[in-house]
């Protein structure tokens, strides 16, 4: 029953940190730069089209993550935020090196690790996925 409880902590903290980087991207909100901004950035990455690009990441990151806090779709959730880190990293971090304080890719590396995780154990008793298992 405590394994619950903890699932049901990471599943909340890391769904609405990934909701709020979507936010980020999709509408401008926490200090992001919207769909155009973080376009034009992801167009200076290779990533073309810029704008539709930034949707398809912010989608990812954001829808994923509602599905991880609410326990809906779990599996699917931990897909859609992984996916969207290994992207990152790829265009992004990898160069940097591991370490996040240099732009590396440490950070998105346990986002990935926690949301297959998440995938793989499933949320838990207290989620959605629960009730209508």
């Amino acid at each position: 029953m405590l394994a619950d409880y903890g699932l049901l902590v990471i599943r909340i903290v890391l769904g609405l940190s990934m909701m709020a980087h979507g936010a980020q991207k999709l509408f401008g909100m926490f200090g992001g730069y919207g769909l155009k901004g973080t376009g034009g950035w992801m167009e200076s990455l290779g990533l073309k089209p810029g704008v539709f690009m930034a949707l398809m990441a912010g989608l990812g990151e954001f829808v994923g993550g509602l599905l991880l806090g609410m326990g809906l779709f779990t599996w699917a959730g931990g897909i859609l935020v992984a996916g969207t880190m290994v992207v990152a990293i790829l265009t992004a971090h990898l160069k940097n090196g591991y370490w996040s304080t240099q732009n590396g890719y440490e950070y998105n590396l346990l986002i990935i690790a926690v949301a297959i995780g998440l995938a793989l154990t499933g949320a838990g008793s207290i989620s959605i996925d629960a009730l209508i298992g």
